[in-house]
């Protein structure tokens, strides 16, 4: 990464949520030989717009193109500027710490999160990381620099939206269940939720087109399939 290609002072951090059917999941990079953990992130190109950047790290982690993203918060205090991470990754990569003195500088950190189909997923670590894999929220590593605040305000953004965001249409197959959906909520918000409210719930907001029975066994306990009508 030549410093002349890239802004200087200027990151992008994300936090890609995907479900697994059962828990909400944090895609995490660990950074070669350094026992460091952290989220997907980068740098924006001298020609390049910012959400473009994020869209193209994104798409090389997860090899997906049409993910759902939102811009959620700005990280730039102080105490968040620490050269000796860099310099451990760029050393740890046998990369010469003259060339890429431009990475040791402070940056700013805009942060997005992003929601995409667990399933469609194959994640791909970056040139500097060995694995780029999923974890659950409550079997986070310990992340680095003030990833772990990140994540705890991309969740809590997450979870303030829930009803003018129809998150589960990123989460979700095209068609699902009203469990399933149910799944996601209880997931996103870490409680349960009463199964009678919750449908009358969602019913009631106008969101959902119902398809037909999802047969799996005896018809009398075959779940309707549901998707969200179109914006």
């Amino acid at each position: 990464m030549k410093q002349t290609a890239y802004l200087r002072h200027i990151a992008y951090d994300s936090v890609i949520f995907g479900f697994s059917g059962e828990k909400l999941k944090i895609l995490i990079t660990k950074y070669h030989n350094t026992g460091l953990f952290a989220l997907p992130g980068g740098f924006v190109k001298i020609d390049e717009n910012l959400n473009d950047a994020v869209r193209r790290g994104l798409k090389e982690r997860t090899g997906l193109d049409n993910i759902y993203l939102e811009q959620f918060y700005t990280f730039g205090d102080v105490a968040r500027f620490r050269p000796e991470v860099m310099q451990t990754i760029l050393e740890a990569n046998g990369h010469s710490i003259q060339t890429y003195e431009w990475m040791l500088d402070r940056f700013i950190s805009v942060a997005y999160y992003a929601l995409i189909n667990y399933s469609e997923v194959v994640p791909t670590p970056d040139a500097l990381s060995d694995s780029c894999d999923w974890y659950s929220l409550d079997d986070l590593p310990e992340l680095m620099l003030d990833h772990g605040n990140i994540v705890n305000k991309a969740l809590q953004t997450l979870r303030d939206n829930l009803e003018r965001q129809l998150v589960g249409m990123n989460l979700l197959p095209p068609l699902f269940t009203m469990g399933d959906l149910q799944k996601v909520y209880e997931a996103i918000l870490g409680e349960k939720l009463h199964r009678g409210a919750f449908q009358r719930k969602m019913l009631g907001l106008g969101i959902l087109k119902r398809h037909d029975k999802q047969y799996s066994g005896a018809a009398h306990k075959a779940p309707f399939l549901y998707s969200f009508e179109a914006k």
